[in-house]
C-alpha cells in the first residue's frame, strides 16, 4: 500500500508549493519561497497526527513511513546541490562561506555529542554503577 504514501506525499507537496508560490507573490519575489520545506513540515505533521492514524497503521502505514523517510533526504540533497551551484556562480566569497560553515559544523559535532550525553555515563561513555 505504498500508494497511500505517494498520495499523502503528493497532497503535502501540492499544498506546500501553493503556499510557497503565494508567499513569493506576497513578498514580491519571483520564486517559490519555502514551498518544499512547508510540504515537508506538512508531511511530518500529518504522519504524527491522530486524525490520520488510520493511514499510519498496517500496510498503508508502511507506505506512508517509507515515503516520509525518503522525502527528507531527497529534499536535503536537492537543496544542497542548488546551494553548491549557487556558490560556484557566486564567486570566492560565497564558496568560502560555505566551506567555513561546513568546517564549523564538523568542529561542533564533539561539543554537541557531549551536551547530549547521558549524565550517568562516565568519561569513556560507559554506564557507571553506584
Amino acid at each position: 500500500m505504498i500508494i497511500y504514501g505517494v498520495a499523502l506525499l503528493s497532497a503535502c507537496l501540492v499544498a506546500g508549493m501553493l503556499i510557497g508560490e503565494g508567499l513569493g507573490i506576497v513578498l514580491g519575489v519571483e520564486a517559490n519561497v519555502g514551498g518544499v520545506g512547508i510540504a515537508m513540515l506538512f508531511l511530518v505533521l500529518v504522519c504524527n497526527s491522530d486524525r490520520f492514524s488510520a493511514l499510519t497503521v498496517g500496510a498503508a502505514g508502511d507506505g506512508v513511513k517509507f515515503w516520509s523517510a525518503m522525502y527528507i533526504p531527497i529534499v536535503v540533497a536537492m537543496a544542497a546541490r542548488q546551494n553548491v551551484a549557487a556558490a560556484m556562480d557566486g564567486g570566492a566569497l560565497a564558496l568560502s562561506a560555505g566551506v567555513a560553515a561546513v568546517a564549523v559544523s564538523f568542529a561542533l559535532v564533539p561539543v554537541l555529542s557531549r551536551i547530549g550525553a547521558d549524565k550517568d555515563a562516565g568519561a569513556d561513555g560507559r554506564e557507571t554503577t553506584p
